[in-house]
């Protein structure tokens, strides 16, 4: 038999949308079934991000030679370019007016006043350990972080993935014979080249839960224990015992006062009247259900990592607590179903501000399909049910939303819950133990309102993924109307800025989001995220690119202030958050289409990358992944100063 003109398909996992509605028998062909291409209809399969699937040897070894002919032909494209390079001018403001600025090889733009913003598919390969290090790039670190930070290594269009990828390209700007931009080599283990790229997620792979070499978590941190002891706890757990009142108490202080107001899922009176009645009659923690044990637990867990996060001290303390709560999670997971929901949230809740663990983006989605099967997007699960029992389970619903918008718009992935099916309003604005809703006294927000002002801003977040990274409908609109989408979502930020809960609680000194300057940061971060280069406008004229530029500019300069004042959180989300925003002041820096010497000496970009090296240094301290970055900051900032010395002298 001649199996080369055999025909391989790719299969998926479950059957269509399409078909699974109508309750029709799928194939589950890829990239198309059977029944959706004889209707001549749309295929759920044909939807990138949406894509899942088990890709035969042959089918996949058939797309990597198709690649490698592709990237042939690149090669010998881009080679011609070299021999031939096209003339490029840079832009003066002699007579006060710009010229057309060019698009990222040099010609000029279709568009009057536009700068292009081609966008190209990155790819990986593994290294064999006897090859050389890859090069270090700035959309080869935003996979790392992301692998390192959620145990995730698909990466969708509002992570910043392409985005990385054209600021990589437009640097060719600050090079003297416009060739590709290099950082140098990558610097520790390949992690990238140690997970295979074709194959279906494995959440728990040791190379999705655990990195060797991140600095902070090595077997000298522990003490005598080791990192291994911890990860896989021993016996020695069950000898574990509660700490001191005195330290229970800061623990359970900081999560109501950080994690709390940003997810509120547990009831905070009930939870201190538990510890009081534990601390005061220990006997009774032997015969207490695992739901209260494995609650306690985990409240110090989460309390003792968000405060090392803003620390950044070490911490054996946290993943003690968390593995300790781990040994009653089956069985606090079968006590019902809110009660099953909250014990994946809490992990969740640790996951965001911890490497270690599993998939957090997994994890979510398991708390949302849950949430859905309970009805909990619906108003019919609320009827009849009294109002502290609603008010609590829509502030479980709410969380579970803000945490699905926040780990889903930094990864690009698609939402677990989608805005159109939820058809309940918002949890009240009353804190735990307060009984009358109606009287509370105004003149001072509540604790509750923060984390309904925090779910205003993830709404609006979900409407830039929705619109800006998503809706082909109004990617294919005419310019009017899509510039009046980022005009308007704009004005949802401006408002959402301007209506911040004042005067903030002072429920704890170090909390970020209890200061001004997290709502600032987040502003700055959201409006960054609407200006840079989006599948909605793939190229930016020079007023979009001028507000890239201050916003990206402005959220590093908040963060460094709140790394001044002890109240930046160093956890994977900033992480991410940092380098985002430095690539797009980098981008809209030397993107400019003005005399680029003149603009960062103006802008002071450089003073700008000196404070946001200095944010990596101390983030190099927890994260691996930092000190690539730094290398990409300070080469940029060295190319900066660079020509800045070579204008004065001349």
């Amino acid at each position: 038999m001649d199996t080369s003109t055999q025909v391989v398909t790719a299969v998926a996992r479950t059957s269509c949308q399409r078909c699974h509605k109508r309750k029709k028998k799928c194939d589950r062909a890829l990239p198309q079934c059977d029944n959706c291409r004889t209707a001549d209809v749309p295929c759920s399969f044909l939807n990138g991000d949406q894509q899942s699937g088990t890709y035969p040897i042959a089918f996949v070894q058939g797309l990597e030679a198709k690649v490698q002919e592709l990237e042939g032909q690149l090669a010998l494209a881009l080679e011609a370019v070299r021999d031939h390079p096209p003339v490029v001018s840079e832009p003066s403001l002699d007579n006060g007016q710009s010229r057309t600025p060019q698009t990222l090889d040099g010609s000029t733009p279709t568009g009057e006043g536009h700068i292009a913003a081609g966008f190209s598919p990155f790819s990986s390969r593994g290294y064999s350990s006897h090859e050389q290090p890859p090069p270090i790039s700035m959309a080869r670190e935003l996979r790392i972080l992301s692998l390192e930070a959620a145990a995730e290594r698909h990466l969708g269009s509002s992570s910043g993935l392409s985005f990385a990828n054209l600021t990589q390209t437009i640097l060719k700007r600050l090079a003297p014979d416009r060739a590709d931009f290099v950082f140098g080599i990558s610097q520790g283990d390949d992690i990238l080249g140690q997970i295979d790229w074709d194959s279906p997620p494995d959440y728990f792979h040791p190379h999705m839960i655990n990195f060797p070499n991140i600095p902070g978590f090595g077997p000298t941190l522990f003490g005598d224990m080791s990192l291994s002891s911890i990860i896989e706890p021993s016996g020695s757990l069950a000898d574990l015992c509660l700490p001191s009142k005195t330290r229970a108490d800061q623990l359970a202080s900081f999560y109501f006062a950080h994690s709390h107001t940003l997810y509120p899922i547990i009831n905070q009176s009930d939870f201190l009247a538990l510890l009081d009645r534990i601390y005061e009659q220990p006997s009774d923690l032997s015969v207490m259900d695992p739901m209260s044990l494995f609650r306690i637990w985990m409240v110090l867990a989460i309390g003792s990592s968000s405060r090392c996060s803003v620390s950044m001290v070490e911490e054996s303390e946290a993943l003690l607590y968390y593995n300790k709560a781990l040994e009653f999670f089956e069985t606090a997971f079968d006590y019902g179903d809110m009660v099953a929901l909250e014990t994946i949230m809490l992990q969740v809740s640790f996951s965001f501000f911890n490497q270690l663990g599993p998939n957090t983006w997994f994890l979510v989605g398991t708390a949302a399909r849950m949430a859905i099967g309970l009805g909990l997007h619906t108003a019919s699960a609320y009827e009849g049910l009294p109002f502290n029992v609603s008010n609590m389970r829509k502030r479980v619903f709410f969380s579970i939303y803000m945490m699905d918008r926040v780990i889903s718009i930094a990864l690009g992935r698609p939402f677990a819950l989608q805005d159109d099916d939820i058809e309940i309003e918002p949890f009240v604005d009353v804190d735990d133990g307060q009984t009358d809703v109606l009287g509370q006294d105004r003149l001072e927000p509540t604790l509750m309102s923060i984390p309904l002002h925090i779910l205003d801003l993830r709404r609006i977040a979900s409407k830039i993924s929705r619109q800006v990274y998503g809706n082909r409908a109004s990617i294919q609109a005419n310019t009017p109307h899509r510039e009046e989408i980022i005009h308007s979502l704009h004005k949802e930020l401006l408002n959402w800025r301007r209506n911040m809960p004042f005067p903030l609680p002072d429920a704890h000194p170090r909390v970020p989001h209890l200061s001004s300057n997290w709502y600032d940061f987040n502003f700055y971060l959201h409006l960054a995220m609407l200006y840079r280069p989006s599948p909605l406008f793939p190229t930016l004229d020079q007023d979009m690119v001028k507000k890239l530029a201050n916003a990206a500019a402005m959220s590093l300069r908040v963060a460094y202030s709140m790394h001044r004042q002890k109240r930046f959180a160093y956890n994977w989300l900033n992480l991410l958050s940092l380098f985002t925003s430095t690539i797009s002041l980098i981008y809209a820096s030397t993107a400019q289409p003005q005399e680029l010497v003149s603009y960062l000496q103006r802008a002071q970009v450089i003073d700008d990358l000196e404070l946001v090296l200095q944010l990596f240094d101390k983030l190099n301290g927890k994260f691996s992944g930092a000190k690539n970055i730094q290398c990409i900051i300070d080469r940029v900032l060295r190319r900066y100063k660079e020509m800045c010395d070579m204008t004065n002298a001349n």
